[in-house]
């Protein structure tokens, strides 16, 4: 998960574990990338608002990257940012979560893409 926020990163993050799946954190864009390349997860969730690099440049480099490419990406918005979810779209983001989002939906999401 890729996201800038403390809370948003802790309540995702908590939801996941509880269902054990396990969850690597960052908090920009550069240091997602990092650990993206270096953990191989099976499924990576980047705020499309994030310091040094937002989550649309995100993915276009996880998609260009030969270790990352093949990784399902669902980008998180904020309520209210139907742009982003089409821009996600267009990109060829594997899904969108919009936060806040319920434990069922997120639950739903990744267990569709990882």
């Amino acid at each position: 998960m890729i996201d800038d926020e403390p809370d948003h990163v802790e309540m995702i993050k908590m939801r996941l574990e509880a269902n054990d799946y396990e969850v690597v954190t960052a908090y920009d864009g550069e240091e997602g990338l990092a650990k993206a390349a270096a953990e191989k997860p099976h499924l990576i969730l980047p705020d499309v608002m994030t310091p040094k690099m937002d989550g649309f440049a995100v993915l276009k480099r996880l998609q260009r990257l030969e270790l990352t490419k093949n990784i399902p990406v669902v980008m998180l918005t904020a309520k209210g940012e139907s742009k982003s979810v089409f821009q996600s779209q267009q990109l060829g983001a594997a899904d969108h979560l919009i936060q806040p989002c319920e434990s069922a939906e997120l639950l739903s999401v990744v267990a569709r893409h990882a």
